[in-house]
């Protein structure tokens, strides 16, 4: 049988999402929130790259909607977000997965970026934006967080 049409690839993956989103909601000191890394944006990106027929869009919207019902803000805001991040990875994940990691990192980094950028803009319309630069740590954190995930997550996809 093909290891990734097995099922327990199936719960490990629905496991690691619902760990990047315990991740996201946790509570941390107010001196490193803004440092948190985008766990969930990490992790479909993650699954976007490995399994693009199982993890997608949907899953990517359905995400996102529960982030922004989770933390209260405009219903669909990270869900947008999760979605284009999900689009990009999904449509061109055979180029980034042949590309050096140093240039995976930077593909994150500019993936989370727009990400953050989209939430900024809805922010912004709604009167809420950020005071500080420290908004856009978070894409840092989770740019130099990338290669320990993913080589995590390959390691233990592979063992399951």
């Amino acid at each position: 049988m093909d290891r990734t049409q097995s099922p327990i690839n199936g719960w490990f993956i629905l496991m690691t999402l619902f760990a990047a989103f315990v991740l996201t909601i946790i509570p941390l000191p107010a001196e490193i929130e803004a440092f948190r890394p985008e766990w969930v944006a990490l992790a479909v990106t993650y699954w976007c790259l490995a399994q693009p027929q199982r993890v997608g869009v949907g899953v990517a919207w359905l995400l996102g909607m529960m982030i922004d019902a989770v933390q209260g803000v405009l219903l669909g805001q990270h869900a947008l977000g999760m979605t284009l991040i999900a689009y990009f990875v999904v449509k061109f994940h055979q180029r980034i997965r042949a590309y050096p990691l140093w240039q995976q990192l930077l593909i994150v980094l500019i993936l989370i970026v727009l990400y953050k950028l989209l939430t900024l803009w809805i922010m912004g319309i709604l009167g809420r934006s950020p005071d500080t630069w420290l908004y856009w740590s978070s894409a840092l954190s989770s740019m130099l967080l990338w290669p320990w995930l993913s080589s995590i997550l390959r390691s233990r996809g592979e063992a399951s």
